[in-house]
């Protein structure tokens, strides 16, 4: 299956959060209406950031933060920029968040978004963040007054979504969050003699067996829901 090699701007705000925590989807359309970024349009208007798009903003972010530069003097060395060194598109990536068929998608590092910016992101609203964290599905983190969601629940929402387009409601997912809790338990009980030495090395080795079999895992899923499901997809 052939997979995208352009973000959406959810996805473009979630890859630069780590490093400017300060961004926002609102900031982003800003820079698009100076004329600093210029992100190609779908018929229907979304918004499509290539690598060399996103390369541009963290350039500009860069700037900002790190020379104080205003907005014109950052328009103004890019354009030199690219006269002297013309415009190169440079490799593009697969920012659809997609991972192949038997992987899944690793969480951003470091990111801490509020539950505005993460709704922002991934296209599902507020009430249905709420409502996913009340069947312990995501998890938000921090004090109250500044709690944040992090990588790994940008992953959930990010697979969650595909369900709500076929009216999945929060409370039908809790069987996945049941399936996960049993078989982290199952493998804890593989790996815990490794995990109980002090041995670096049987520690990091567990979390080596850890990943196999949670790969293991993927797979023989994978396998008996296709053969369960066999006289429909056939």
């Amino acid at each position: 299956m052939a997979t995208r090699n352009h973000q959406s701007i959810g996805e473009v705000l979630v890859a630069v959060k780590a490093e400017f925590p300060d961004i926002t989807i609102s900031k982003i359309r800003f820079l698009e209406s100076e004329g600093l970024i210029d992100p190609e349009r779908t018929p229907s208007g979304y918004r499509k950031f290539y690598e060399r798009d996103l390369e541009r903003l963290r350039s500009i972010l860069r700037m900002q933060r790190d020379e104080y530069l205003p907005l014109k003097v950052i328009k103004e060395r890019l354009l030199q920029q690219e006269e002297e060194h013309g415009y190169e598109s440079g490799a593009l990536i697969d920012g659809s968040g997609v991972e192949p068929e038997d992987d899944l998608a690793e969480p951003p590092t470091g990111l801490q978004m509020s539950i505005e910016e993460m709704s922002a992101a991934t296209g599902i609203d507020r009430e249905k963040i709420r409502e996913l964290e009340s069947f312990g599905l995501v998890c938000s983190h921090g004090p109250e007054g500044a709690r944040y969601y992090d990588g790994d629940d940008y992953v959930v929402l990010s697979i969650v979504k595909d369900f709500f387009r076929y009216g999945v409601e929060p409370r039908h997912l809790t069987m996945y969050r049941h399936f996960a809790e049993r078989e982290s338990s199952f493998f804890e009980t593989i790996v815990i003699p490794q995990l109980r030495q002090r041995n670096p090395d049987a520690r990091r080795q567990a979390t080596s067996s850890l990943t196999d079999l949670a790969r293991a895992s993927r797979k023989l899923k994978q396998a008996l829901l296709r053969t369960n499901l066999r006289q429909y997809l056939s």
